[in-house]
């Protein structure tokens, strides 16, 4: 604890050189809640400094009906926060809060009733001198008194918001042992305001029902029996005209590794956090990846059970990210036609007739989904609008039409039973190899040394001299996220465990890595606790990644 009293402090730096704020380091103690200063800005116009605030389990006098359980303590930790930044919206405090998703964040934690806030402020000054009057108020003033008008809350709204996401958390955890990849509850709102606003939208959308074949019921601790669409392991096809739902429905699915806020409109729509969103991403580098399930032999002999390339077309990244995903642990696979490579996802029987299997090195999606549940265990969702080959391969379908979900199974057999004259290109998928790194391939810090992680929104993560393009990861949705992922790597890295295979460097990462204390050390900035599967994501897209062995 420093000695005197902060108030003490700024009013004798006011007026001095803006340095002098580097003696407000250390803990204060303002009305029973510790502020601690963990890094200072170096001027005026440098990255916001940094305040940690902890207010005793005596003083947030927080119910531990509110906070027992990993779901309730990060849901409630989430609730808190955002009344925080309600309280401070706007001026010289940053506050890092998250939109309709309820993340595990570094901006606020619940532990055993003790409340950690993690916050940035802008210090002020006067061109390049301490405005300690302003200061004063901020810190001594605005900051408690927002802290305090955070925990001075309507129970029964805390409640809700706790209990809506243990819900979402109860049953996302009961998928496997009911043999669901994902659920969408009965009167779920799925559009969205627009493609850039994440909120529902406000009118004119259709609430969702299930069609009667694949309605489930699921016993949850809160609300008791919910019913919805249950959506079973294996080979799932969603069908429909343009414009009727179709991608609006796996955007949902997509987003329902999430948790969401209570009047999302998804708070029950969940789906297995091992769900990966695939597409194809021209230009991606891959770094020697068994893509052979999907290319064989190349014109130019390049060994595609060992590929690299610095300019992935749509297909080769495709298939790469599909292996990549895999590798990573994903056991359910999301393709939406619209952002897939068409080349990887079908050859119908007049191209096959036109060209032969002997020239065409890439071997069909439509072939090989079936056998990577088969050996693998790997489910797929699909949105197909385009080929009726696809039929043929579904152990089921739904049909979406003006937004409304039937199953049309049935059907797409009867069609599919007519021959196409199609021939099948695999029969088998094969092994997953196992990739390790070169020790030093990966390395978080910047010229001078020194640890760098940043994020560009969601598009970009910069980790040391390198900018790791994120943009076709459709499932990372906070800026925050990324900052996360760049400090699980750098630790996975400066720990040794990226020596051995990316897979138990992941295995790694969630016994030892995956919560907000451990993430943190050392650290100071906004993060989210990330999946594993966008940790190996992001890796798979660094640059400088170089793989020393193969495994099978």
């Amino acid at each position: 604890m420093a000695h005197g009293s902060l108030a003490d402090l700024l009013r004798r730096i006011d007026r001095g050189g803006y340095g002098q704020y580097r003696r407000l380091s250390g803990t204060w103690e303002l009305d029973r809640i510790g502020i601690e200063v963990q890094r200072v800005q170096a001027d005026p116009f440098a990255p916001p400094s940094r305040i940690r605030v902890t207010v005793p389990a005596e003083v947030a006098d927080l119910s531990p009906e509110l906070w027992r359980g990993k779901a309730r303590a990060t849901a409630l930790a989430s609730y808190l926060v955002r009344r925080l930044a309600a309280n401070l919206r706007g001026g010289a405090f940053r506050v890092d809060a998250g939109g309709q998703e309820v993340l595990a964040r570094s901006s606020s934690e619940v532990a055993d009733g003790v409340v950690h806030f993690r916050i940035g402020i802008q210090l002020p000054g006067k061109g390049r001198t301490i405005d300690g009057v302003t200061a004063h108020r901020l810190l001594c003033e605005q900051l408690p008194q927002a802290v305090r008008k955070a925990l001075d809350f309507r129970y029964e709204t805390a409640r809700e918001f706790v209990e809506t996401i243990e819900d979402s958390a109860a049953l996302r955890d009961k998928l496997p042992e009911l043999g669901l990849v994902a659920f969408v509850a009965d009167s779920a709102l799925l559009p969205r305001r627009s493609g850039i606003d994440d909120r529902p939208l406000e009118s004119g959308g259709i609430s969702f029902r299930s069609p009667e074949s694949l309605a489930a019921k699921v016993e949850l601790p809160n609300r008791g029996t919910v019913s919805g669409m249950g959506i079973p392991e294996g080979v799932t096809l969603i069908v429909g005209g343009g414009f009727h739902g179709k991608s609006t429905l796996l955007r949902a699915i997509e987003r329902g590794i999430y948790d969401h806020v209570p009047g999302d409109g998804r708070e029950l729509v969940v789906a297995r956090t091992d769900t990966a969103k695939i597409r194809a991403e021209d230009g991606r580098g891959v770094e020697r990846v068994d893509v052979r399930p999907f290319v064989g032999e190349l014109p130019t002999g390049s060994d595609t059970g060992d590929f690299s390339t610095e300019n992935a077309s749509g297909s080769t990244s495709q298939a790469a990210s599909i292996i990549e995903a895999v590798e990573a642990g994903a056991h359910t696979l999301l393709v939406d036609e619209d952002t897939a490579a068409t080349n990887l996802m079908i050859r119908d029987a007049r191209m096959q007739a036109l060209v032969g299997k002997s020239s065409e090195p890439l071997t069909p999606f439509v072939d090989l989904v079936r056998p990577l549940h088969a050996e693998h265990q790997v489910s797929t969702i699909i949105v197909m609008g385009g080929s009726g080959d696809y039929l043929d391969i579904a152990d089921r379908v739904l049909m979406l039409d003006s937004y409304i979900a039937s199953e049309v199974t049935e059907q797409a057999r009867a069609i599919a039973a007519t021959p196409t004259g199609r021939a099948v290109e695999a029969s088998t998928f094969g092994p997953i190899r196992h990739r390790s790194p070169e020790p030093g391939s990966v390395d978080a810090r910047g010229k001078n040394g020194r640890t760098r992680i940043r994020n560009r929104g969601t598009d970009t993560l910069l980790l040391g001299e390198s900018e790791i393009d994120l943009r076709a990861l459709d499932q990372i949705v906070d800026p925050s996220q990324v900052t996360g992922i760049g400090l699980a790597i750098e630790k996975l890295a400066r720990s040794g465990a990226l020596t051995d295979t990316i897979a138990a460097a992941l295995t790694h990462y969630a016994a030892e890595l995956a919560d907000v204390p451990a993430l943190a050390a050392g650290s100071t900035d906004d993060f989210v606790v990330p999946r594993a599967l966008d940790i190996a994501a992001a890796l798979n897209r660094l640059r400088t990644l170089r793989i020393r062995d193969l495994k099978s």
